[in-house]
């Protein structure tokens, strides 16, 4: 539907800022301040296929390896479960 929406509908959308639920001195956020993941995908660049499907990004595991290891998740499993429910790691992993 184009054009606006009536008044009642307007009540089921809301914005949600992932960046503000997020305290200033949580422990990701100073580990962020730190992180350059330039000259890492620079380097990885041609390990990485640009014909088939997409690879999973590097500074995406990395990152993800980093929150495992910060809050003691030793299994991938659980970690990905971790990162989908935690608004903190998920912000992190971007």
């Amino acid at each position: 539907m184009m054009g606006t929406l009536p008044p009642e509908q307007n009540t089921l959308f809301y914005e949600f800022c992932l960046e503000k639920h997020i305290p200033e001195n949580h422990l990701l956020r100073h580990i962020d301040s730190f992180l350059d993941f330039d000259r890492i995908r620079e380097h990885l660049e041609a390990h990485y296929s640009h014909t088939e499907r997409p690879s999973i990004d590097p500074e995406l595991m990395i990152r993800m390896l980093l929150v495992g290891y910060c809050y003691g998740i030793r299994s991938e499993r659980r970690l990905c479960e971790e990162v989908n429910f935690n608004l903190a790691y998920r912000w992190f992993v971007d």
